[in-house]
């Protein structure tokens, strides 16, 4: 597979999947056309890296389907020189994007490998900071941050997590229910944390977000 087929690719994943699907900020279409998907996944699955579905990474992890990633950013509207801090980092991808929009961007990884990998992608990159540690914690000491991006779906969004927001900072994030998955946005205000479904989609489940279940005799 040469550069050329995979720009081919890339724009047609734009045409088909993307501007279809409410994906029309100039700003965003025009990152994910300079940034090559295909260098943040593994050799053998690279030729999947415009396919509308999930790409699988290896240990039960797998890199959000590119339309998922694109309407959170479309939802969260990252503008240049905002903090933001991203969940579920994986191979970097996202991080890369959100760079490329001019924010600064905390991304967070905590499967030790990945976080390697998305280190070596970014390596250069003084916009993005990877760091290794749990999802839920986020990066707290490097905060409060403008927005909030959850690449991917979870059952429960943490309050640590959203505590990590400036008032009136955005988060954007997948809910998981019952095999569901749907794209959500909030706010964080002075009185506290709101957030409506905006779509169905597609994304993958994080770890460590597990509602707690119920306790029963």
């Amino acid at each position: 597979m040469t550069d050329q087929n995979y720009r081919a690719m890339r724009r047609a994943m734009v045409e088909s999947q993307l501007r279809t699907n409410d994906v029309n900020d100039a700003a965003i279409i025009e990152a994910i056309l300079a940034e090559p998907r295909e260098d943040y996944l593994p050799e053998a699955r690279r030729s999947a890296a415009y396919i509308d579905r999930a790409v699988p990474l290896g240990a039960g992890r797998a890199l959000n389907p590119p339309l998922a990633t694109a309407r959170l950013l479309v939802e969260a509207a990252p503008r240049a020189g905002e903090t933001v801090l991203l969940i579920g980092a994986a191979t970097g991808y996202a991080a890369a994007l959100l760079a490329r929009l001019g924010c600064t961007v905390v991304a967070v990884e905590e499967q030790a490998e990945l976080a390697a990998q998305a280190q070596a992608s970014l390596a250069g990159q003084s916009a993005v900071t990877v760091k290794t540690g749990v999802l839920g914690a986020g990066a707290p000491d490097s905060g409060p941050y403008d927005v909030l991006i959850v690449d991917g779906a979870v059952e429960i969004l943490p309050e640590g997590l959203v505590d990590q927001l400036k008032v009136g900072g955005r988060a954007a994030f997948a809910t998981a229910e019952r095999g569901v998955t749907r794209l959500c946005i909030g706010t964080r205000t002075a009185g506290g944390f709101g957030a409506r479904v905006i779509v169905d989609s597609e994304a993958v489940t994080l770890p460590g977000f597990a509602r707690p279940k119920s306790f029963t005799f």
